[in-house]
């Protein structure tokens, strides 16, 4: 080919490219009887080793972390906000050089907010966060609204494990249309003080399988596995006001009670996000209908007892094409991975993901990040309700271990940060896809 054919054609350039980790944010701290509170910044001592953590997140080599707001500590009373503890570790984050990706909401919200994510007044309240956050730190340049919705929704509305504990189909809805407003509301009321910020929408990318030679309860349900594959997306649908009587959820959300009013309003403040950003995890993501007999109650599986099947790279390429395809439009990131385990369980998948991502950017997918979860250890959620000493929940899911050296003052184990050869992994993926290693530009970019 002459040189001259080649300048006509020159290859599209790839969108600048971010290698992220995140830590472990989840906050569930309603108290309930025979329920502990699920703060895992306090049950990871990050809380008062952030110092550490800071060091260990700009020895990793990331260029960014998602790191969330402990709401319920920020925002303890309506109008009322303490940043003491937010405002040292957001300037030592700022002064860290790595970007921060701001988690307004990972799962829990204060305790005066008495329904939740189903109280009227959440939206509101979410609103008066975002922008609290966003004019008193300027070094936060992007932020995510609400980590995994749909979860959110299976957990608080579906399972009703979760404040405002609600359950089935309608419970899910009323939840998920709760979170939706409170992203569209925080979202726009951000963008109005500060048309600078960047956001990334987040969610879980569940895959529903049923298989064609699976027991009578995978038959029975595949209507239902249909049905919970189109609502994976019916979150981002809604912000995005794409939902109106030709979605293929249509008819069940008339059906519990979404109304004219309820679309008219999303389709009038439709939000888009900059960066569409989706978690997977090989040994949780995909979830076998049908692969195991339940005891199926009235109205199908619950989430939680939902059996959990293996899958890995080849997952991991299905799904960032689907969602690619459904929304060609937003530049892609896997905001989440991680292979929990031994160390080198956590070592291949580092690699094998990464490479997973690199291969469909060179195919021109619009993929520009990649965030391992987590920077350090933490608790399994079954924390909450179990009753065994802390230490018993932790997940192997970091780049550093947590290994108990001593005692809290509140009578919580504290942790020693020790390093592992996931570490080493990460900084040498960070190293040669990060942005030192292409040159200037943000993850964020639009293209």
């Amino acid at each position: 080919m002459s040189t001259q054919a080649k300048d006509a054609h020159p290859p599209t350039p790839l969108p600048p490219f971010a290698v992220g980790v995140g830590i472990e944010d989840t906050f569930v701290v309603e108290p309930v009887a025979g329920r502990r509170p699920l703060d895992e910044y306090v049950l990871t001592d990050h809380d008062r080793r952030w110092r550490e953590d800071v060091e260990l997140l700009v020895a990793s080599g990331a260029d960014q972390i998602r790191w969330g707001v402990p709401w319920y500590r920020v925002h303890p009373a309506p109008h009322r906000f303490d940043f003491s503890w937010t405002d040292e570790v957001l300037e030592a984050l700022g002064e860290s050089g790595v970007e921060v990706i701001l988690d307004l909401v990972h799962y829990g919200t204060p305790g005066w907010l008495k329904g939740s994510f189903a109280d009227p007044g959440y939206p509101a309240a979410l609103a008066d966060l975002a922008v609290a956050m966003v004019q008193r730190y300027p070094q936060v340049t992007v932020v995510t609204p609400t980590n995994e919705p749909s979860v959110t929704a299976e957990r608080c509305g579906e399972d009703g494990l979760w404040p405002p504990h609600l359950e089935g189909d309608a419970g899910y809805l009323q939840v998920l249309l709760g979170v939706a407003r409170g992203v569209v509301g925080a979202q726009r009321a951000v963008a109005a003080v500060r048309p600078d910020i960047t956001f990334w929408h987040v969610e879980a990318s569940r895959r529903f399988v049923v298989p064609g030679d699976g027991p009578s309860a995978g038959a029975a349900w595949a209507e239902r596995a249909a049905h919970l594959r189109e609502r994976v997306f019916l979150h981002q649908d809604l912000v995005t006001g794409r939902v109106d009587d030709r979605h293929p959820l249509a008819a069940h959300l008339r059906a519990h009670g979404v109304g004219d009013d309820d679309l008219a309003w999303f389709a009038e403040h439709a939000v888009r996000p900059d960066v569409l950003g989706v978690n997977y995890y090989p040994h949780v993501s995909t979830v076998d209908v049908g692969g195991h007999p339940l005891v199926l109650p009235d109205g199908g599986p619950r989430p939680s007892s939902w059996p959990v099947t293996y899958a890995g790279t080849d997952a991991l390429e299905d799904l960032l094409r689907t969602w690619h395809a459904r929304y060609p439009e937003a530049p892609l990131a896997l905001t989440e991975t991680g292979d929990p385990g031994p160390i080198e369980r956590r070592v291949d998948w580092v690699h094998a993901s990464m490479d997973v991502v690199q291969k469909l950017r060179a195919e021109g997918l619009p993929l520009v990040g990649w965030t391992w979860w987590a920077l350090i250890d933490f608790l399994l959620w079954d924390y909450r309700e179990g009753s065994a000493p802390p230490p018993e929940y932790l997940l192997q899911h970091g780049l550093w271990d947590l290994v108990p050296d001593g005692t809290r003052p509140d009578g919580l184990p504290s942790y020693a940060r020790v390093r592992t050869a996931a570490a080493d992994a990460f900084a040498d993926v960070a190293a040669r896809y990060g942005r030192a290693a292409v040159g200037a530009g943000t993850a964020g970019d639009r293209r």
